[in-house]
């Protein structure tokens, strides 16, 4: 059995996330924190320790973001006891605890498949929106009701990033309104919206197709992706270009255009 054979054997357990990494260097990370998959504190600690770990892990190439298939949400939203006798210090230290870990995963340097099998609320759907790719449930729900308990949902620039169209954003945080996948598929917020069932199957086939790749090729790639924030396209495509000069120095830069010109598949040595 190959190293990477045996890891899928073996998973890695960060929290309420349990990280399976097959042989060809798909993880699978499956977010555990039944009944509806509510984030608390400790999973944004989590998360923070999921980066640690995949970026300090070389056999670790896409990794695709699911919960159990008999979870009630995909991501329930916040932990509501959490915020129970909090007062303004204590949300304030909360949110300066959150904004060192979220940027972080956004910026992890392989890219991420939301496999959304169920319902995304509140920080469940900023959670997907953080993902390079999301591939969504039909009937799974997404909201952002935090309106409706006095407060102010903290998405809206993310959801512009993405490019979701504004109008449809405030009606979102103005309402506090529940829309399917289905309903919000026009907006471009997800690679596909499926059947529930083909939806962990469809991840799993993008993310293979992408962790055949050269791994610094993945890296670099998401890194050009991340630096487009704040930008205009000029300087996104100048700083792609300064990147993949630096890749055709690499073993792999050359293997893959060899690889084409001779017809076969590559074989990258990750170099």
């Amino acid at each position: 059995m190959s190293e990477h054979a045996s890891r899928a054997a073996v998973p890695h357990i960060i929290g309420s996330f349990t990280l399976r990494t097959d042989s060809d260097g798909v993880c699978i990370a499956t977010f555990d924190r039944r009944p509806v998959n509510a984030i608390s504190l400790s999973v944004y600690q989590d998360i923070g320790s999921i980066v640690d770990h995949v970026e300090g892990d070389p056999a670790i190439r896409v990794i695709v973001l699911t919960a159990p298939g008999d979870a009630r949400a995909w991501c329930g939203g916040a932990d509501l006891n959490d915020f129970v006798g909090i007062d303004v210090a204590g949300r304030k230290a909360r949110y300066d605890f959150i904004n060192a870990q979220l940027p972080r995963f956004f910026r992890m340097d392989r890219p991420v498949i939301a496999a959304i099998t169920g319902h995304a609320i509140g920080i469940g759907m900023i959670l997907a929106a953080l993902c390079d790719m999301r591939i969504a449930a039909e009937n799974a729900c997404f909201a952002c009701p935090e309106i409706d308990y006095g407060l102010v949902a903290g998405g809206a620039g993310l959801f512009a990033y993405v490019n979701m169209p504004e109008a449809k954003v405030r009606e979102m945080l103005f309402s506090g309104a529940r829309f399917t996948a289905r309903e919000l598929e026009p907006t471009g917020f997800f690679n596909y919206v499926l059947p529930r069932a083909e939806v962990l199957p469809r991840a799993l086939a993008l993310a293979r197709g992408i962790a055949a790749k050269s791994l610094p090729s993945i890296r670099a790639r998401k890194t050009a992706s991340v630096g487009i924030e704040g930008r205009g396209w000029e300087q996104a495509y100048l700083d792609a270009q300064a990147l993949s000069a630096r890749l055709t120095a690499g073993d792999d830069g050359a293997e893959g255009v060899r690889a084409f010109l001779n017809h076969r598949a590559p074989s990258y040595r990750d170099a």
